[in-house]
């Protein structure tokens, strides 16, 4: 789930921390992604035209192994150095977010029962989507796979987001790329989104700059730790009545969730805050997570062991050969370049001061406004 409502939030009030790439534009770097993130989208988006999940002869799913194998030739061959990161043990506070997820699956199988008769085929995928869960079979698919592959994988202790951030921190590699956002929360550098997405939707890069953002939004990190928190993560529920609009106005005003608690509970209005709140605790996880330190993680890119993708993919999983061999070529030549220096590299930036970005900020704001506001005319235009 990540943080609720946070990239809007941030995309409307810091607009310059966001930009659009190119997916070539990120040639030469390295880059952390969230595998367990990455086989959930594959699992949901890879299927047969009836919208089944792919499968095997032996009526095996492969359609995690189809979207790593060609998502990561995709990355590799567009000179991108991918290193997948595997979430370990998930923390006790998320054990309220994971008994929830299981009650949307039951529920959704469910229903699901209860249309197979008379549904149409697009309801019961729909229903059969929301059953998605990557398996641990899943997972040590994907590991042998990247192991065959020559790609580096890290298996976290804890959270993927968390351990990814950690190696964007200690310059392991320039990013961080998941579909959570609370990878910012856990202070990652750079937050990459859609570096996994479907080649057809021709979604472009979304790149967030952490220590941008911070500095538009006139907040400390532990700040924004805290509005993170208010605005409802996987760790504990937000405050009913407290939408993204009001967590930022109060994190404004009164700077830290104890005297944000401490004004609700005096106010006695409407918002109610439970009593069990475990805010503090969430706070801990989100300031010091368990992570391996990115100095004890060693990250090597190998050549890819043909004969054993062809022996795994194509006798075991029912793959094209032909493909498969076409897919290593394209990795073994990925595998004998190194990351080059970029030129901007080269040159220590100069530091924007919080006026200039402020000031950048408010003109990609107006710009957006007037662009909103010409498609809108457009619309009425049309209608007339």
């Amino acid at each position: 789930m990540g943080i609720k409502g946070l990239f809007p939030l941030i995309f409307d009030n810091a607009p310059t921390a966001v930009k659009n790439l190119d997916f070539k534009a990120l040639g030469g770097r390295k880059v952390a992604i969230d595998a367990s993130m990455s086989l959930y989208q594959f699992l949901i988006a890879v299927r047969q035209t009836d919208g089944q999940q792919l499968q095997n002869e032996e009526g095996e799913t492969t359609s995690h192994l189809v979207g790593m194998f060609h998502r990561t030739i995709r990355i590799v061959d567009n000179g991108i150095k991918p290193v997948y990161v595997f979430d370990g043990k998930p923390p006790e506070l998320k054990s309220g977010e994971l008994a929830k997820r299981l009650a949307r699956r039951d529920e959704a199988e469910r229903k699901q029962e209860e249309i197979k008769e008379t549904g149409t085929a697009e309801e019961i995928s729909r229903y059969e989507r929301r059953q998605v869960k990557v398996t641990r079979d899943q997972n040590e698919e994907a590991k042998k796979l990247l192991k065959l592959m020559g790609v580096p994988y890290v298996e976290a202790p804890g959270e993927a987001e968390a351990q990814c951030a950690e190696l964007a921190r200690e310059k392991k590699v320039y990013a961080s790329a998941s579909e959570d956002m609370d990878t910012l929360t856990f202070n990652t550098p750079i937050l990459l989104r859609h570096m996994t997405a479907p080649e057809s939707k021709k979604q472009p890069v979304v790149e967030i700059d952490t220590e941008k953002a911070l500095a538009l939004l006139e907040l400390t990190r532990e700040q924004f730790i805290d509005l993170c928190i208010l605005l409802g993560c996987d760790y504990c529920d937000p405050i009913r009545g407290v939408g993204p609009a009001t967590a930022f106005k109060l994190i404004k005003e009164y700077k830290s969730l104890e005297k944000i608690v401490e004004h609700l509970r005096a106010k006695e209005g409407k918002i109610k805050v439970p009593e069990d709140w475990p805010f503090e605790e969430v706070r801990k996880l989100f300031s010091n997570p368990e992570v391996t330190p990115a100095k004890d993680i060693d990250i090597k890119w190998g050549e890819p062991d043909v004969e054993g993708l062809v022996e795994f993919l194509c006798k075991q999983k029912g793959f094209s050969e032909d493909r498969v061999r076409a897919g290593a070529a394209k990795l073994k030549k990925g595998s004998k370049t190194t990351p080059q220096g970029r030129i901007m590299d080269f040159f220590t930036a100069q530091p924007q001061s919080k006026g200039e970005m402020q000031a950048a900020a408010k003109r990609k704001k107006e710009a957006l406004a007037a662009e909103k506001a010409k498609k809108k005319a457009k619309i009425t235009s049309k209608k007339r």
